[in-house]
């Protein structure tokens, strides 16, 4: 019986220092927003909350279309329900809109609207990308566990 010896495909290390930096700085841009945005505490407390709805509900979504995708290539698991599928993309809606919605309606600057914008949708992209990368990582740790398990099952 041979093992193959097909090279498990990662990614190199510059891209996940790129991968890596670019979230902080999207974290340390939103931060600086935040913690000089003008106005109200309440605005800054929805703008926190918004943003960070928005970061988890990136996660969960990053990992719902990773799983339906492998759900259908028939390679691990069985699909998520409908139901959960309107919980996930209803969720990253929401956290989207209503974040977009509470920037839209303060009542500041222009100049700082676009800031805590672009700093926010930098972060969203950040997120995705991270999220991909850490999946990645996961998938190819775990495809080299099983052809080790493989190679010492041969020998």
């Amino acid at each position: 019986m041979q093992v193959s010896s097909s090279p498990i495909q990662r990614d190199s290390r510059a891209w996940q220092l790129q991968v890596w930096v670019s979230f902080a700085i999207a974290v340390f841009l939103c931060a600086t927003g935040l913690a000089w945005l003008p106005g109200a505490r309440l605005e800054l407390a929805f703008m926190f909350m918004g943003y960070m709805f928005c970061l988890s509900s990136v996660f969960v979504l990053a990992k719902f279309v990773r799983d339906s995708q492998q759900a259908r290539a028939g390679a691990a698991g069985v699909a998520d329900t409908p139901l959960w599928r309107l919980v996930v993309w209803g969720g990253f809606a929401v956290a989207m809109g209503l974040t977009g919605w509470g920037l839209w309606g303060m009542e500041i600057s222009a100049t700082y609207k676009a800031f805590l914008g672009v700093s926010w949708l930098y972060l969203i992209t950040c997120a995705f990308t991270l999220a991909k990368m850490l999946r990645d990582r996961q998938e190819a740790d775990l495809l080299q566990a099983r052809l080790q398990g493989r190679r010492e099952a041969v020998e």
